[in-house]
């Protein structure tokens, strides 16, 4: 199977509108996989949807993308600096199950990469739920460090 060529294609502000549900719904779900309540998982969903969309819109400064995989949407990329603004974040990315084992994500991670030190960005983070070990392993393959491990315990 051949690589695909692959584009990241800002969302408009209607795409944006119909993205926003989705990516938070599947924020949500992946909270509580990794542990939170419903209650906190809902918590999280509104304080993202709060800090980063707060008229339905991204904030200024921040990149939302569809990953286009030989011109068919194979998922999306959020971007942007921290709050601080020390450093660039992968606030989220995902690439849908029909588009995967590809090196879409790989390939949509780097062009990541190229636009945050193109804002004149000298570090990128995100943040992983431990039990995402694809995405773990796609990461430490293009370099990044673990910084911190949050662990917790049912009682």
């Amino acid at each position: 199977m051949t690589t695909p060529d692959i584009r990241l294609v800002p969302k408009s502000d209607d795409e944006t509108a119909r993205w926003l549900p989705v990516a938070m719904a599947a924020y949500e779900r992946a909270r509580m996989t990794a542990g939170d309540s419903p209650e906190q998982a809902a918590a999280a969903r509104r304080a993202s949807q709060e800090q980063f969309f707060p008229d339905g819109r991204l904030i200024e400064g921040h990149f939302l993308f569809t990953i286009l995989a030989d011109d068919e949407d194979a998922g999306w990329l959020w971007l942007g600096p921290s709050p601080e603004g020390a450093s660039w974040w992968i606030w989220d990315v995902a690439v849908h199950d029909s588009h995967r084992r590809r090196g879409i994500g790989r390939a949509a991670m780097i062009l990541a990469e190229d636009i945050a030190r193109s804002q004149g960005a000298s570090e990128m983070r995100l943040n992983v739920f431990a039990y995402n070990e694809p995405a773990i392993r796609l990461y430490d393959e293009l370099g990044y460090e673990t910084a911190a491990v949050h662990k917790h315990k049912r009682l």
